[in-house]
């Protein structure tokens, strides 16, 4: 970011792309494969928390520091009871002592911060009724069926005298892959030529959203609970009673899990495991504290986001040492050009890895790293490698510099950056370097896309190499000959495999996919699912949003002026033209079905929702209101036609009535959406 000074146009600019950044590396983390280390993702949303209390004008409710994870991406989701809400991190002991200063309590819990994947279960009378991840904290991915097959999650609850079993209980609770088994896991899958896990969180989070229950099995995954949400019939007073229940009723809790009664307790807890992290059975990367006493979380209470009587104490990300033996580079869907080292095999934060990023060639030459030299390098948040630097005086004089090519490494292409002042470099050949082809298919194949099962990475670049497909633009002509050219979806005889059945069976149910996905199948840079949602509920079909201007498409509610751009210069180049219309001809969804779209009754119209509703979620309302051609916003002004005040309301709905702005009940809201009009 630049040096924003007295300019509150350039703080408004540094905020929007700070956000869509933090936006986007939060998305990855909870819905794909996360681009980088947990402590850089802290280090960005410490900076955005930082620019906000300088400028609190740019706090606004969208903000990602007001937000809890990301919008689940799968087709079947389920509402949490209680919103699932994030913790604000501390990162030394002067920050979590002024934390323990104001909030002061007669007793603490401490609990191992586990890295694993969120879990919310409801039993209702004593039995396991639904299971959802996260999500966007108010709704998460249907993944009931997965929950059952994880030993850990009964199925039943069993009650005592003391703790009988109440009529509905919502509990939260944390899906792991124990470091031992992860090791076991991997090497299976090496035998079997499978590429191995990143790391055991990647493993637990793939196998909980596996459409298979069987293969969820295979992945031995366990459950911790640590916490719980609404409940009927049972009323404890404390965190700690709380915990004592779950356990008897046959649910896992931890038993790193310590009762203390000072904050000087609470510190020598986070000495303790900061020397011991690697003692307990699952991946931790901090220590949470949280005032036990239920009262006083409920007089605390909480911000947007997360609770004020919790906090995450992280610990530093662990560094070793290893030889760097080589540095390549890779090429990704965008062209971007990424170094990576090449390294002996070193054990690192509960894994063994051998590859870590160096991002772009500048920073290479700005961490002096040389071929050769033994490098420090971290797995932060248990994530994906880094090398910090060299160690210096370990060198010989053996060591070489690196060259970064001129040369795109996958098709020979001149390597430049996209425009004036980039670090990143890009192999421009975008249309048929086979490496972008390659990974531009994976992702399309992906389930947050057109959710295609066995199109991975070797199939795709078999798919390339074999001359079957030149670009994405072919691949719903794809049939049982050209798959006979393949060796991929090929028996030995030549004839098709059941791979390549399954890919037909599955191109085909792809034709008839949502819009919205078929929009992030398009891999237009910067329109993931949330922007395609919002884009294709605004606009209804591919015809409208061709047609619609920058600065139109700027004002759908999550989109802004990056990503329109971008997602109208796409449109200019001819081949990305020739994949829609080949698309469109093959069949493949351009629109939302009339029958699906509701009426545009809401057309011209600037609509707030503040507080909470009966029968929708905040996400709900604001998607109904651009479904139906209305603008959602977060702030009320003259401009504002109507705001719909839920319960707990607050100063939106004081500002509204200030204004003369017409405020609507609930049952308002459902007529203005009905009709676009409401009676007197």
């Amino acid at each position: 970011m630049s040096n924003s000074g007295n300019d509150p146009q350039q703080w408004q600019r540094d905020w929007a792309e700070l956000a869509q950044e933090v936006r986007r590396h939060r998305e990855l983390y909870y819905n794909g494969e996360p681009a980088i280390p947990d402590a850089d993702f802290d280090e960005l949303f410490q900076k955005l928390l930082q620019l906000e209390k300088e400028h609190p004008e740019l706090a606004t409710p969208d903000s990602p520091t007001q937000q809890v994870g990301a919008a689940p991406e799968g087709a079947a989701d389920i509402e949490h009871l209680e919103r699932l809400m994030s913790l604000d991190n501390v990162f030394s002991n002067d920050e979590m002592r002024d934390w323990l200063e104001r909030t002061p309590a007669k007793t603490y819990l401490t609990e191992l911060k586990i890295d694993g994947l969120s879990i919310d279960l409801v039993y209702r009378e004593g039995r396991l009724a639904t299971a959802a991840t996260r999500g966007d904290g108010r709704v998460g991915e249907d993944i009931t069926n997965n929950a059952r097959v994880i030993p850990d999650i009964p199925h039943e609850l069993t009650g005592t005298e003391d703790y009988p079993v109440p009529g509905l209980v919502e509990i939260r609770g944390e899906v792991y892959m124990r470091p031992d088994e992860f090791e076991e896991i991997n090497a299976a899958r090496r035998e079997d030529g499978k590429p191995a896990f990143a790391n055991p969180r990647n493993a637990a989070a793939g196998g909980l959203r596996m459409k298979d229950p069987e293969e969820v099995k295979r992945r031995r995954l366990h459950m911790v609970c640590h916490g719980i949400g609404a409940r009927e019939g049972f009323s404890p007073t404390s965190q700690y009673d709380a915990y004592s229940a779950l356990e008897a009723w046959g649910l896992p809790v931890s038993p790193y899990t310590k009762r203390v009664d000072s904050a000087e307790e609470v510190l020598e807890q986070v000495a303790y495991w900061a020397e011991h992290r690697h003692d307990a059975y699952f991946e931790m990367d901090g220590l949470v504290v949280k005032v036990d006493d239920l009262g006083s979380q409920r007089a605390l209470g909480a911000t947007s986001r997360a609770p004020r009587w919790a906090i995450a104490y992280k610990y530093p990300p662990e560094e070793v040492t290893t030889k760097l033996i080589d540095i390549e580079v890779g090429v990704g869907r965008t062209g971007r050009v990424t170094p990576y080292a090449v390294m002996e095999p070193v054990f690192v934060s509960g894994s063994t890895v051998s590859m870590a990023t160096l991002h772009n060639q500048y920073e290479v030459k700005r961490k002096n790293v040389l071929i050769g030299d033994t490098v420090i390098i971290r797995k932060a948040g248990e994530i994906i490698p880094e090398v910090l630097g060299p160690v210096l005086e370990l060198r010989d004089g053996s060591e070489k510099e690196w060259v970064f090519p001129d040369n795109c490494p996958a098709c020979g292409t001149t390597l430049a950056p996209q425009k004036e002042g980039d670090q990143d470099w890009r192999c421009p050949n975008t249309q048929s370097c086979p490496a972008q082809l390659a990974a531009r298919l994976e992702y399309l194949a992906s389930r947050k896309a057109l959710d295609i099962e066995v199109l991975g990475e070797k199939a795709a670049i078999d798919l390339i190499e074999s001359g079957v497909l030149q670009d994405e633009s072919g691949l719903f002509e794809l049939d049982e000959e050209k798959l006979t050219q393949t060796k991929a979806f090929t028996t030995k005889k030549g004839t098709l495999n059941a791979q390549g059945k399954k890919l037909l069976n599955n191109l085909e149910t792809a034709r008839n996919t949502d819009f919205w996905r078929v929009l992030v199948a398009l891999s237009i840079r910067h329109v993931g699912p949330i922007a395609a949602r919002a884009l294709a509920s605004r606009y209804g079909s591919m015809e409208a949003l061709r047609a619609a201007a920058v600065e139109d498409l700027a004002e759908t509610d999550g989109v802004g002026s990056i990503i329109a751009e971008s997602f109208k210069n796409w449109f200019e180049v001819d081949w990305h033209q020739a994949i829609v219309e080949k698309w469109t001809e093959a069949g493949v969804t351009m629109e939302i079905a009339a029958e699906d779209k509701p009426k545009q009754v809401l057309e011209g119209l600037t609509i707030v929702v503040t507080g909470t509703l009966e029968d929708f979620t905040r996400d709900s309302a604001k998607e109904a209101i651009i479904s139906r051609g209305g603008k959602a916003t977060g702030s009320v002004s003259k401009k504002t036609d109507y705001v719909v005040a839920g319960d707990n309301a607050g100063s939106k709905e004081d500002k509204a009535r200030d204004l003369g702005v017409r405020i609507l009940d609930e049952a308002g809201f459902k007529q203005l959406l009905d009709t676009g009009e409401v009676g007197d």
